[in-house]
């Protein structure tokens, strides 16, 4: 029963920490700041809506494809998580150049309506984030686990654990920076600016190990 506990406590604890990763927060931070940009508005609601919208794409892709390859006891084939992985960096690359380019408009046209896009690209990023995070998490859990019921348990409780830790940073996120940019359109832009180009950076500097791997091979 300790173990069981334990094992469900780490799997929870685990999926928060994974939250923090880089290319989750990169993704998230460029598409609501790069969203929000010209409302003079970037409140704990509005980044925790589209933080809950990753989470749950995450959680669902992660639980549907893991939990497969675990009740088969089958890993993911190494070329294809490159290419999951690739396809994570191609989307950092994607999401900071929408960003960028949304500011330029906005720039040259001030009075432009600002895009008010619902949670469903979140969710998308978060399904592509899951689907590259899922091969490395059922190795992790079925070299720890003792039985597929506790693994696949324990599996379920990393994908809500992530949703759960990137809905709490991005509460705390979207109060800090809220208060910092409420009613200065040049900071929510220069906000805009700088996460974008630290998404497309990122997207870049992962992805480049990826192409030559999958050239080599």
């Amino acid at each position: 029963m300790w173990i069981t506990a334990t094992g469900c406590a780490l799997g929870l604890a685990a999926g928060m920490r994974h939250a923090l990763e880089p290319d989750h927060l990169a993704a998230v931070s460029a598409l609501v700041t790069s969203n929000r940009e010209g409302e003079g508005s970037l409140g704990p609601k509005v980044v925790t809506r589209y933080a809950a919208a990753w989470g749950a794409g995450h959680a669902l892709v992660l639980v549907l494809v893991g939990a497969t390859l675990f009740a088969a006891r089958a890993s993911m084939p190494e070329r294809l998580s490159d290419a999951f992985e690739l396809l994570v960096a191609l989307m950092l690359v994607v999401l900071g150049a929408r960003g960028l380019r949304r500011h330029g408009v906005r720039h040259a046209h001030p009075h432009a309506g600002a895009d008010r896009s619902t949670g469903a690209l979140p969710f998308v990023v978060g399904l592509t984030h899951g689907l590259a995070g899922s091969g490395a998490l059922v190795a992790a859990i079925g070299a720890a686990q003792p039985s597929p019921a506790l693994g696949l348990f324990t599996m379920a409780l990393y994908g809500v654990g992530a949703g759960l830790g990137m809905v709490l940073l991005a509460g705390v996120f979207g109060l800090t920076l809220g208060r910092a940019a409420s009613g200065k359109a040049k900071v929510l832009g220069g906000l805009s600016v700088a996460t974008s180009l630290a998404s497309v950076v990122l997207g870049i500097a992962w992805g480049a190990p990826i192409v030559q791997r999958l050239a080599g091979a």
